[in-house]
């Protein structure tokens, strides 16, 4: 059985203290690149060796977040990178890009590697082929994921080559993102920041208004409809750890660490219950700490499935504590509230919930508490703006603060101790060897002194012990002793201190890992030939797809929201005679979902656009010919190799990339193995929380909301009056895309130039008239009658599509729009 640990953040020392005081067994923490918590504090290169090495003398194992995209031009550096974080002794790398998971294994194969949530692993399936195909050791499943979905993922059996099978991580505690983690597009359509190279600008914690069928709905206060409440899973750490799960994450990006003590110490309590078979529940201290270091409110998210009703009450989007409750009286240096609901005291902090913008809300310390009434001081608050039930939120207790900064100050004491066996051999004349044994690793010491027989006092087992298990303040412990010396013997106890101290010193000093010199090679960009470009279609609707083949489109693509739809759509391509149609997966698959898959596999399409692991890995064992989508998140020439070993004729370029990165992969590949997406409105959200049921439905799932998303037109209002489109998918998960449709045609001919041929053009709301003229527009400059300049500059005055240039990134790069290649 491997004992289960608590993994919680640590972005500085004082957060790698905290965690380490007050109960995690691991650390995880980002680097200054390649980690999706750029934002946060982040060790330097520099102080990792110190870093791993403090962990390690408290028995706390070290991973580094390596979980970003890696864009070609950056594989030289990334492989630097992995031999400092090997030669540090990290303990494993969370990793998102599949070709930076394949360059570990070429440049230091020993280092274990973990798929991070940002693989986005949301099936047996998926997780299969990441781990019998890339050797991963661990997966940090989907934050999505129920409790019955969890229990379908099975661990694997050992890769060859590696002992270990296949584990499971599961976040228990902290932010929830309301997007599925590595496809989350927001930061990079709307801020040029792209979620997937760790710049995410939280958009989800915006408000928004909701336009229906083109009216405004009345939603009363609830305006922040994307912003879930934060994850407390601590009553579920039971059932956790009989499904098997071996590691609990603590998520921590920007949090204090204060944050990092009070939460290891409430799920320390949990965990070391649930391991000794002790019933255990948090009592209302805990909760109360939990909530007060930072929460938005505390919720059990996706554990028991979807309840699309409690996962975002949408009255916030940042922090908020515990509730203290509700203003009965405004007067005129304080108010008074109906009933206190927290404790209080003179120094605490509130804030005052009006219903507004949080972005321009009041707070400040309290002043006095005199029952129920709370003064401040005076001028601090504007009583006029307060109203008889407003909300008030207790957001800060510096008396807890204190409290939990004094848990990891000063001297920290190992919380578990590493047992070492040890076998003491010699015979008179020869010198003493020990030999140490842990964690699958074995370290030998042998003495300087020779043996001697002895008169009197020999070695013992009690003598070696009390002379050899003195660790001091390092994390083992003396565990099973074997003595094999050959009759009585004697060797000075200087000696034997001195041989500890070298035992220790082995122990401690980080075993060497292999390493490779070069990158591995990158795939043969073979000479192309020329060829014209090919231009596919992606159609939402029956009028595109009516009009996609009345003007003889080659490659047809359908994404319809009811997959029943497909069959009789596949016919009509068939009756039209010269298209290729192709039918595209949903972009999240779960466990039990492959009749997804079966049913699509049924209609007789000629291709699938492969949106997830889980479908690679149905499809693999079909005859259909199989096109992999920007989900995939193919960034760099190895990643790009691995989906193309696995039976993909093309894929699809993520939207991460801007021009200058395209073209450096196409240099480095061979350009046929690609597609661009030319044209599209991006698919910014991609989420399990459903709006349609949250917001128009009384409904906490399929099973009761109505399905409102079948009937209603439903756009998101965002702070600059943009509406955005929502749709919802077969799995009721919800897509809000950009308003704005975006194009890379001002770029064609560079990527034309660099042997790209396929281009595809998606559309979202546009009727036939405007499908029509989108085709015409597109085959101009694929067939070279129009520059693209002029193409984007006549959409742009002849539609109202909005067209937009797209975006430069800082380094003045001309970038590939969002839609074209994710600049």
């Amino acid at each position: 059985m491997i004992l289960p640990e608590l993994l919680a953040p640590a972005g500085n020392w004082d957060c790698l203290r905290a965690a380490v005081a007050n109960g995690a067994d691991a650390v995880y923490f980002g680097m200054p690149r390649f980690n999706a918590r750029l934002r946060a504090d982040n060790f330097r290169l520099e102080e990792l060796p110190e870093v791993v090495a403090f962990c390690h003398r408290h028995g706390v194992k070290a991973y580094v977040a390596f979980n970003t995209l890696v864009f070609t031009s950056e594989l030289e550096d990334a492989a630097a990178f992995l031999r400092e974080l090997s030669r540090a002794g990290v303990d494993a790398l969370i990793v998102q890009d599949i070709g930076l998971v394949r360059l570990a294994r070429a440049i230091v194969p020993d280092l274990p590697i973990h798929a991070s949530t940002q693989m986005t692993v949301t099936s047996p399936e998926g997780a299969e082929i990441v781990h019998r195909e890339l050797g991963i050791e661990r997966i940090v499943l989907a934050r999505e994921l129920s409790l019955r979905e969890m229990a379908k993922f099975h661990g694997g059996a050992p890769v060859p080559g590696r002992e270990k099978p296949l584990e499971y991580e599961v976040f228990v505690h902290g932010a929830l993102c309301v997007a599925y983690s590595g496809q989350c597009l927001t930061s990079e359509s709307l801020g040029r920041r792209s979620a997937n190279r760790g710049e995410c600008a939280q958009a989800c914690r915006m408000p928004y208004e909701m336009i229906v069928d083109g009216a405004l709905q009345d939603l009363g206060d609830k305006r922040y409809l994307l912003s879930p409440q934060d994850l407390a899973a601590v009553e579920e750490i039971p059932a956790l750890v009989e499904a098997g799960v071996v590691s609990f994450k603590i998520e921590g990006r920007l949090k204090s660490p204060e944050y990092v003590s009070a939460v290891c110490q409430v799920y320390r309590r949990a965990m070391d219950a649930a391991l000794a078979g002790r019933e255990w529940a948090p009592a209302p201290e805990d909760r109360y700490q939990l909530e007060m270091t930072f929460s938005r409110g505390l919720y059990r998210g996706w554990m028991h499935g979807v309840n699309h009703q409690e996962l975002v009450p949408a009255r916030f989007g940042k922090k908020r504590g515990p509730f203290l409750g509700r203003i009965a009286h405004v007067g005129r240096d304080f108010v008074e509230l109906a009933m206190l609901e927290t404790p209080l005291k003179p120094g605490d902090g509130i804030v005052f919930d009006t219903g507004g913008d949080t972005n321009h809300e009041q707070g400040g310390r309290v002043y006095q508490v005199k029952g129920r009434r709370l003064f401040f001081r005076h001028g601090h608050v504007d009583f006029a703006a307060l109203e008889p039930g407003h909300r008030l939120w207790k957001t800060d207790d510096p008396a807890l603060n204190a409290a939990l900064q004094r848990s990891y100050a000063g001297r920290l004491e190992p919380r578990r101790r590493v047992p070492l066996a040890l076998r003491v051999s010699g015979h008179e004349g020869a010198p003493l060897r020990i030999e140490a044994t842990y964690a699958g690793r074995e370290v030998a010491v042998e003495s300087r002194t020779l043996l001697q027989a002895a008169r009197t006092a020999p070695l013992g087992e009690a003598r070696l012990r009390e002379h050899l298990g003195r660790f001091g303040e390092s994390a083992f412990e003396l565990g099973a002793l074997e003595n094999a010396l050959e009759g009585a013997l004697i060797l000075p106890i200087s000696e034997l201190n001195r041989l500890r101290r070298e035992l220790l010193f082995a122990l401690e000093a980080e075993p060497a890992r292999r390493e490779a010199a070069s990158l591995p090679p990158f795939p043969t960009a073979a000479a192309e030939l020329e060829g014209p470009a090919a231009l596919a279609l992606l159609c939402r609707s029956d009028a595109q797809l009516a009009q996609a083949l009345a003007d003889g489109v080659e490659t047809i693509y359908l994404d319809f929201e009811d997959l029943r739809r497909y069959r009789d759509a596949v016919a009509r391509v068939r009756d039209a005679g010269q298209s290729a149609v192709y039918l595209a997966t949903p972009r999240i698959q779960k466990a039990g979902e492959q009749g997804f898959f079966k049913l699509m596999e049924g209609c007789e399409p000629d291709g699938i656009l492969v949106r997830n692991l889980g479908a690679l890995e149905y499809f693999r064992s079909t005859p259909l010919r199989k096109v992999g989508d920007f989900s995939l998140n193919i960034a760099n020439p190895y990643t790009a190799e691995f989906f193309m070993e696995r039976g993909l004729e093309r894929c699809t370029l993520s939207y991460d990339l801007n021009l200058a990165q395209v073209l450096a992969l196409l240099a480095h590949a061979p350009p046929r193995w690609f597609e661009l997406t030319l044209h599209q409105h991006m698919p910014m959200f991609h989420m399990e929380h459903c709006a349609f049921a949250a917001f128009l439905s009384k409904g906490t799932s399929f099973l009761d909301c109505g399905r409102p998303c079948e009937s209603r037109r439903v756009h998101l209002r965002d702070r600059v009056g943009v509406e955005h489109p929502l749709r919802a998918d077969v799995g009721c998960r919800n897509t809000l895309f950009n308003a704005v449709a975006q194009t890379g045609a001002q770029f064609y001919g560079e990527l034309h130039a660099a042997g790209l041929r396929a281009f595809r053009v998606e559309l979202l709301e546009e009727d036939a008239g405007q499908t029509a003229q989108i085709i015409a527009a597109y085959r101009r400059l694929l067939w070279g009658q129009e520059a693209g300049g002029q193409l984007w500059r006549e959409l742009a005055a002849q539609s109202q599509l909005g067209v937009t240039r797209g975006t430069y990134r800082e380094d003045a790069t001309p970038a590939v729009s969002n839609a074209a290649a994710g600049g």
